[in-house]
């Protein structure tokens, strides 16, 4: 007689996963959100007569909200008021968000590890409106449902306070959660954190080689990223 064999159910799925929380950067990572910000960055300090190029914003990319005006101001060497500038950035994002592109092997990767009942949260330096409506546009808000922005913490990325947040919500030890990033501070930041690291590369030409203290690097960046092969990666070692 033929064994009797049964077709795994989810739930048999999600119990052969390892035991972890995956935490996820949200822009340049889930969205392809940085020529959104770049283009809300550039309209709040034209204001100011302050003309904003590519090539300048490309410096911050990967810094929080707040940090990325600090740090446009002092490269202009100007006292700006920044409080203005982030209340005219949020509402030019505002009029982009819903329209914002997500990145399909990110997307295909939470939806497998949310379907195998994997914990997953957004960490990110964003506010948290942003991220719950970034996660609207993109089909994911119920997959991932604890945001963490930089606001509720003391200090953005490359310090670990967002990280090791998101991970006490989610009730799991940092040595059990994987980030993914996309870029240098976020991966200093999951390292500091204690947490293991993706790290697929937002700006990859050239190539930073902090990126390096990576735990795996898909150094091509999002065009060579693969959700199901990023998905065997976390479920297997």
């Amino acid at each position: 007689m033929a064994p009797d064999v049964q077709t795994p159910t989810t739930q048999d799925a999600a119990t052969r996963v390892p035991d972890l929380a995956v935490l996820w950067d949200l822009d340049g990572t889930l969205i392809d959100s940085e020529p959104l910000l770049f283009e809300a960055e550039r309209a709040a300090v034209a204001v100011d007569g302050l003309e904003l190029t590519p090539e300048l914003k490309s410096r911050f990319v990967g810094l929080g909200g707040h940090e990325v005006l600090a740090a446009i101001a002092d490269a202009f060497g100007v006292d700006a008021d920044l409080d203005a500038w982030a209340a005219r950035k949020s509402a030019a994002y505002l009029d982009l968000l819903d329209t914002v592109p997500p990145f399909a092997p990110t997307v295909e990767l939470a939806r497998r590890l949310a379907a195998a009942g994997v914990p997953m949260a957004v960490a990110s330096g964003s506010p948290v409106w942003v991220i719950r409506r970034a996660l609207v546009a993109i089909g994911l808000v119920e997959a991932i449902p604890v945001h963490v922005s930089v606001a509720d913490v003391a200090a953005g990325k490359p310090a670990p306070d967002v990280f090791l947040e998101a991970a006490a919500r989610l009730g799991v030890p940092p040595q059990r959660c994987v980030v993914v990033e996309d870029a240098v501070p976020g991966v200093l930041a999951a390292k500091a954190a204690g947490m293991r690291c993706i790290a697929i590369p937002y700006l990859h030409d050239p190539l930073d080689e902090r990126f390096g203290a990576a735990d795996l690097l898909v150094a091509g960046g999002m065009a060579s990223a693969d959700g199901g092969t990023l998905f065997d990666w976390l479920t297997t070692t």
